[in-house]
């Protein structure tokens, strides 16, 4: 049989409109669905897309720049994520990746500690607080600071970062004042960069559409992640332990990857994991069914930040995948766990206490929770048994 023709287990579908209904409405489902039915599975969504999770198709999708190419994936639907770094392929992938990679290391962007725990802690919030809501504001608030060099948010990035809370279609309807607004912002750092900024980088390499992109990508996805992090750091403030942080992080990220899909589109006919895929075929990966792969993770759906603190990191490299993985690994994949893990530093000598809430995920263009998740924070922790309300809704 031809790759052009090789049928594939699906969940089940409508007669007229396919799986499209389904992925409008729920993809996590569509997605949850379809793992039941193989490791590889087909969806007929407004063109027919491949699927798989295994270790062997995130190593074969996310390491063969050559064959699967970010241009005509989903990414390039959004008005947010349709230049820069994220669209590019080979040949000029690998150059222009190479020349923003020096401003992204974790000991380079270590500079901007002191930037982002000053924007934090003008921000603290007292008694009682929505962590969704409150998560949102400070990386914005954060992002203002270390690209643009500002105290307070930029009001422009703040009105050109709105839709993206929005349900979905409002993340992906054009808005050309908008934009345009910003790229004029962007411009006026870039001309004059700010000492110290992430403008300082993109003035060098890139200019306005990476660095506008870097904004976006950077937006929601950390907002998101910190609101669960802050969420169960909550329910078991043993975890806002310095020495509990990175695992703590490490399983939000697993069990909550922002992105939760990714596409690309064969460049050309491949057999992967016995799969045979045709030139020109959408051809999706996905976090959320990596990291929930009992096959990989005892337990998927828990949250236990102890998987992380062994020696070596569980599920390999290709099994662990909360910022993609290989050559297109997210470039501020170091610049969102900075920003978390300084929010920790700040709350860690606060009492921080869980009170309501439903961490069930929903899935936009990002991950987010389906809720607000209400929680508590008051003066400097005291030694004592927690009180705290655990979590509810479905991990």
């Amino acid at each position: 049989m031809s790759a052009a023709h090789a049928t594939l287990p699906a969940p089940p579908r409508s007669r007229l409109t396919g799986h499209l209904g389904r992925w409008g409405t729920d993809p996590l489902g569509t997605l949850e669905a379809g793992a039941r039915e193989g490791e590889v599975f087909e969806l007929q969504l407004w063109r027919r897309a491949v699927v798989g999770y295994s270790t062997e198709w995130n190593a074969a999708v996310l390491g063969d720049l050559e064959t699967f190419r970010s241009r005509g994936g989903l990414s390039g639907l959004s008005p947010y994520l349709n230049a820069g770094i994220v669209q590019t392929d080979p040949p000029r992938h690998r150059p222009a990746r190479a020349a923003l990679n020096p401003g992204f290391t974790r000991s380079s962007l270590a500079a901007l500690t002191e930037t982002m725990r000053a924007s934090i802690a003008r921000r603290l919030p007292t008694g009682a607080f929505d962590a969704v809501a409150w998560s949102s504001t400070v990386v914005r608030a954060v992002l203002s600071a270390t690209f643009l060099g500002t105290r307070e948010t930029d009001p422009v990035l703040d009105r050109w970062l709105g839709p993206m809370e929005r349900p979905l279609p409002h993340p992906f309807v054009p808005r050309p004042l908008r934009f345009r607004a910003m790229d004029a912002r962007l411009q006026r750092a870039l001309d004059d960069p700010p000492p110290g900024s992430l403008a300082e980088v993109f003035a060098a390499h890139g200019g306005i559409a990476e660095m506008r992109v870097a904004l976006a990508a950077g937006y929601d996805t950390t907002a998101h992640t910190l609101a669960w992090l802050l969420a169960h750091v909550a329910a078991d403030p043993d975890l806002l332990q310095p020495e509990r942080h990175e695992a703590a992080m490490a399983e939000t990220l697993r069990l909550y990857p922002a992105g939760w899909t990714g596409s690309r589109r064969a460049a050309r006919d491949i057999t992967v994991a016995g799969v045979d895929i045709a030139e020109g075929t959408l051809v999706l990966y996905s976090p959320y069914l990596t990291h929930r792969d009992p096959a990989l993770w005892p337990e998927p759906t828990a949250f236990r930040p102890e998987r992380f603190e062994a020696a070596e990191p569980p599920a390999g490299y290709w099994g662990y995948i909360p910022f993609a993985a290989g050559p297109r690994t997210c470039l501020g994949r170091h610049y969102a766990q900075l920003l978390m893990r300084t929010a920790l530093g700040a709350l860690s000598e606060h009492r921080l206490r869980f009170l309501s809430g439903d961490l069930t995920p929903r899935a936009g263009v990002t991950l987010a929770p389906v809720g607000p998740l209400n929680l508590h924070l008051d003066g400097p922790r005291r030694p004592g048994p927690s009180t705290t309300t655990p979590p509810q809704g479905r991990p």
